[in-house]
């Protein structure tokens, strides 16, 4: 155990937060499920910046992103597990 990179805060969620500084594509990420205080490992596949999400598993275009267990927008671009979720591949639903 050590501390956490990423935080993922609901089970249903399908993005987690990273919460440190300057983590790089290959790290390999110690992420917490606040929800029960579980925990797992992730490799983040790009660079990405502190309280930006990283997808926890492969998602198509048209999935529903989940945060903090509610529907934040749908992915625009195929994402893999570790990649960087941001304004370039997810998009809301209101317009």
């Amino acid at each position: 155990m050590g501390i956490p990179q990423l935080l993922v805060h609901d089970k249903r969620d399908n993005v987690g937060v990273v919460v440190v500084e300057n983590l790089k594509a290959g790290d390999k990420m110690f992420c917490v499920v606040t929800e029960d205080n579980s925990d797992f490992t992730l490799v983040a596949k790009q660079d990405v910046p502190i309280g930006h999400k990283v997808a926890l598993v492969d998602l198509k275009k048209g999935d529903t992103v989940i945060k903090y267990g509610e529907d934040i927008g749908r992915v625009i671009t195929p994402l893999a597990t570790g990649e960087h979720v941001h304004v370039h591949n997810l998009k809301t639903k209101r317009w």
